[in-house]
Parts: C-alpha cells; structure tokens; sequence
C-alpha cells in the first residue's frame, strides 16, 4: 500500500488548480494516505507562488485530518549548470525540494546539457528530488542521471502524470522502463509522484503500476511505502 505523495500542487501554483492545501489533505486523507507533500511551483512559474509564500509556510499547520503534513517546492532549473530559483536562505526553511525543467524556463538542449543540468541541480544541498526526469523533449544520460543520484542522495521520481492519456511529455514510458531498470540494477529507490494539480489526482499512481510490474521492479525500493523512510531520505549528509 502507498502510504504518501509529495509532488502536489494547490492553488499557490497559479494554474491548474483552484483547491486549498486543506482540500489536498482532506483528499489525501480519504484515500488513505498517512504523509502528503504540497510541493507549489516555485516563482520563475507563471503566476506562482513568492518567496514569502515559501517562507511562510514555515507556520503552516503540520498536521490536517489525520495526515503528516510536508512543505516543499517545484524548482526550476534555469540553465544547464543547475541553478534554480529560490534562494538558500528559503529553501533551508522547506521540508524538500524537487527540481524539474519546464519549457518555458529553459529551453531544450543536447543530452550532455540537459544531463549537465540535472546533475547541477542534484549538487545542490537542499534538492532531494528531481522531477519528472522522463521528458522526451529533455534527452538524457539516464545511466549518468542514476549514478549521481546515488553519489547524491537524490530520488528520482516516477511521474504518474508524464504516463497518463492527457500527458504533454510525449510518449514518456520507454525513459521511465530505463530509469526503473538502472534503478533496480544500482539498489537505488524511487519515489512515486502523481503531480496532482489540485485534489483529484492525489495518491494515484495507477499509470506507473503496469511498468512496474513490467519491471518488475521490488517494492522495497519504493519509497511511497514508508513514510519514514522518505523522511529519513530526505536528510541530506
């Protein structure tokens, strides 16, 4: 059973949705969740959320409807070297932070620039996750990408949105089977996300099961099981 998703967004993010991080919880609650992470985009996003909002967050409530709440963020990768857009002083007042590229950001590059970029971002002591790594249109080394999130202490997600029939990544299922494959080779564990804009996609994963049991990819090397585990994770060293 899956007990917890992080990669959620509420209204801060500025599209998609229009659901309060009280709704998210209260969903996450009723689909047996027992930890939910609200991860807004972060301000480079179109309409999204300030560094205040961020830093606000620290007096967030950590608890709703019975669920362990989490605060993150969805950073930006600005450019090939990895920098994203919130400052250090901000995200060490966060619980994680996912790093992902987005088009309107940073355009498509080479697969040694986009690999360069990714691997710049996971070098930074307060990412914990990278994003939806499976984007067609970002080629990758994903045998470099696996190698430093293990140096690294990185997860990388399985982004049950990159898979679902509405998905705008392209055709994502061949780079997540080799992201699972290097994975399961490396004893490397991966996070399952929904990247759930507002309520109605919170804990569903049913998009990444068939590849998983394709893969057969072992269950202790799924984060999603433990919320201990993924906090335990989540302390960079």
């Amino acid at each position: 059973m899956y007990l917890l998703d992080i990669h959620t967004h509420s209204i801060a993010s500025g599209h998609g949705s229009t659901d309060t991080i009280a709704d998210l919880a209260r969903t996450a609650a009723s689909r047996g969740l027992k930890l939910l992470g609200v991860s807004d985009h972060a301000p480079s996003t179109m309409c999204a959320g300030t560094t205040s909002y961020f830093r606000g967050l620290a007096m967030a409530p950590r608890r709703r409807f019975g669920v362990e709440l989490l605060y993150g963020v969805e950073l930006n990768i600005l450019d090939y070297a990895g920098h994203v857009d919130l400052d250090a002083v901000t995200l060490s007042s966060l619980n994680y932070a996912i790093a992902s590229m987005h088009r309107p950001n940073l355009r498509a590059g080479s697969i040694k620039q986009n690999t360069s970029a990714y691997i710049g971002a996971m070098k930074n002591p307060y990412v914990s996750v990278i994003g939806h790594c499976d984007d067609t249109r970002y080629p990758v080394d994903y045998g470099a990408l696996v190698a430093e999130a293990a140096s690294s202490h990185v997860l990388l997600e399985i982004n049950n949105s990159s898979l679902s029939p509405d998905g705008y990544r392209g055709d994502t299922r061949d780079n997540i089977r080799r992201i699972l494959q290097l994975c399961k080779a490396a004893g490397h564990p991966v996070l399952l996300s929904s990247d759930s804009h507002g309520r109605e996609h919170i804990g569903d994963f049913s998009c990444i099961e068939p590849l998983l049991r394709e893969c057969r990819f072992p269950e202790e090397l799924i984060i999603n099981h433990s919320p201990a585990s993924l906090k335990r994770f989540l302390i960079r060293e």
